[in-house]
């Protein structure tokens, strides 16, 4: 099975950038599709961005242009780059993969991202 573990939540001033990592272990050869997923409060978890194994992505329309998803060539660590960060974009941001071989959706336990002045 795989477990996911997110880092490089934080405060930031709106305009500013961060950089979550997630960093998988375990049944890594069956992961396919790696990915961030965020959840505000009082709102349900959304999509932000995915890479698909074949190296495309798929990005929430709120985001486009202002996020990037990238995964390392050994397929262990997914990153998200954050630009021109928004107080709407404040929310728990969570890590996750499709484990293939289960056919199973994996998450992380999320990291806190505050965008604010």
């Amino acid at each position: 099975q795989v477990q996911l573990v997110e880092s490089g939540g934080s405060l930031v001033q709106p305009g500013g950038s961060l950089k979550l990592s997630c960093a998988a272990t375990g049944s890594i050869p069956s992961i396919t599709t790696m990915g961030w997923y965020r959840q505000a409060p009082g709102k349900q978890r959304e999509l932000v961005a995915v890479v698909f194994s074949s190296g495309d992505t798929n990005y929430a329309a709120s985001v486009k242009g202002r996020f990037t998803v990238s995964r390392d060539n050994a397929k262990t660590t997914a990153y998200l780059q954050m630009n021109s960060l928004k107080p709407e974009d404040t929310a728990v941001y969570y890590c996750y993969a499709r484990d293939s071989s289960l056919r199973a959706d994996c998450w992380g336990q999320g990291t806190q991202v505050t965008v604010s002045s």
